[in-house]
């Protein structure tokens, strides 16, 4: 095993962007209805999500050290090298390009989503975002999060990620039950027409 390199880089130790950050990404939350107990593992994830990330980001880069430890891994601990999959490029990528893109549509998502059906109560919303995707709001969730995973690449947040993609797929199909039986056959025939998350995307239904 190598060495553990010294947290004397630039970029790590700042615990403020931490707090900042995952309160900004945090609020998103807000924005979403939750009406069920079961929402409740998903969002805890995406909160863990956040933390973890920002942490390593700004605060501890754990990642860097366990690789070092074990792999021989060599960094020099600067902020443009704690972008794993391109160091040293930083914003200069156009990995990063993407990243920001995906992040800033996933927030789009979220708040349109909720613009969306702010105020509907319990009326069925077919309009605006909901045209193209059943759950524009979960869909912007997993863009946030799949672009800050692509911008900032960490063991604990790679391990997430696939089961934060699950828990918001298994509640979007517990939502998709409830409003079948609220809605009966006018739910179904949305279902049928709109794509459950990516637009444009239709695939076998299940029931």
């Amino acid at each position: 095993m190598a060495e553990a390199p010294s947290l004397g880089g630039y970029g790590y130790g700042f615990w403020l962007p931490v707090v900042v950050n995952v309160l900004f990404f945090a609020l998103f939350l807000a924005f979403i209805p939750f009406k069920r107990k079961t929402s409740r593992l998903p969002a805890s994830l995406y909160l863990a999500f956040m933390v973890a990330l920002f942490t390593e980001m700004y605060g501890f880069p754990l990642t860097i050290f366990i690789l070092t430890w074990y792999f021989g891994y060599s960094n020099p601990l600067t902020h443009e090298s704690g972008h794993l999959l391109y160091p040293g490029e930083g914003m200069a990528s156009p990995l990063h390009l993407l990243s920001n893109l995906m992040i800033i549509g996933g927030i789009l998502l979220v708040m349109l989503g909720w613009k969306s059906i702010h105020g509907a109560r319990a009326q069925l919303v077919t309009t605006g975002l909901y045209q193209f995707t059943r759950h524009p709001q979960y869909l912007g969730i997993l863009l946030v999060t799949s672009g800050l995973l692509l911008q900032w690449l960490t063991i604990p947040t790679a391990v997430m990620w696939p089961i934060l993609a699950y828990l918001y797929y298994r509640l979007a199909r517990m939502e998709e039950r409830a409003m079948e039986e609220s809605f009966g056959n006018r739910y179904r025939e949305y279902k049928r027409k709109v794509p459950m998350f990516i637009p444009f995307l239709k695939l076998p239904s299940r029931g």
